[in-house]
């Protein structure tokens, strides 16, 4: 697509957030033809719905991380989308299930960025261990996704990165220094709703370890001439399997170690 036609392509996935409506897909010519031109358009996507007063990007979330999530979504890469500061709540909070199409909620880990990661140099990729000493704080935490799709089950891969992979909300715990945080190869995750188990998993699920679904988006970003900066947030991927929420449920997880958090939808 050219510069136009990527406006285009943003400017109708702005507008049915804007206006929380269900969309079939994208007309063929405003279609992302593959991941990398997914993320040109998601960036235009940004900016728009920054505009329309919506929320301004504050980092990111990554879906696809861990093999219960790849085998839900039947893709096997994981793939970013943005996290916006209207939407990004704390503790414990109260939904309102009529802004959403179909809310969906995971239980995750998410990091906080204290300093910038910035490419080396000499052009080397990031590591788990390059992207650590950047981690500030840990959360536990719960993403509110939203199935903006009439049937997203048949919406192509990059269509779903262009509309921010289902991005719609967090909710963070108190946050844990990292270097309080337990052994995040074996960190013990679960969710319930109404207080009834309905997922658990670890965090070293998220590619053997959550520094590393950080590590995949900070060379993501490098690719495309971006970094990640002081002060954001990243959700780095769930340990469950997504559950599909009804008003007045009542969604609660918890990382051990990390911390937990809450919420209800009304």
């Amino acid at each position: 697509m050219n510069q136009e036609e990527l406006k285009q392509s943003a400017g109708i996935l702005a507008l049915t957030r804007v206006r929380n409506q269900v969309i079939d897909g994208l007309p063929d010519e405003y279609r992302p033809t593959d991941e990398a031109e997914a993320y040109q358009v998601q960036e235009q996507l940004h900016e728009l719905l920054n505009e329309a007063g919506y929320g301004k990007r504050v980092g990111y979330k990554i879906g696809c991380t861990t093999p219960v999530m790849q085998e839900f979504l039947g893709i096997n890469n994981p793939c970013a989308g943005a996290i916006y500061n209207t939407s990004t709540n704390y503790i414990a909070v109260t939904a309102q299930i009529d802004n959403f199409s179909h809310p969906g909620v995971e239980c995750e880990i998410a990091a906080f960025i204290g300093d910038d990661l910035l490419p080396a140099a000499d052009g080397s990729p990031f590591t788990r261990e390059s992207v650590a000493p950047a981690v500030q704080a840990l959360f536990g935490a719960i993403e509110i996704i939203d199935d903006r799709w009439t049937d997203y089950k048949k919406v192509d891969t990059p269509t779903l990165i262009a509309d921010d992979f289902f991005a719609s909300g967090i909710v963070l715990s108190q946050p844990k220094p990292a270097n309080e945080a337990p052994d995040l190869t074996t960190a013990y995750g679960h969710m319930t709703i109404n207080g009834k188990q309905v997922g658990e998993g670890t965090t070293g699920d998220i590619l053997g370890h959550p520094y590393e679904a950080l590590a995949w988006l900070a060379n993501s970003l490098a690719e495309r001439g971006k970094h990640l900066r002081s002060g954001e947030i990243v959700m780095l991927g769930s340990v469950v399997e997504t559950q599909w929420v009804q008003r007045e449920d009542e969604v609660a997880v918890d990382i051990d170690g990390v911390g937990g958090a809450l919420v209800k939808f009304v």
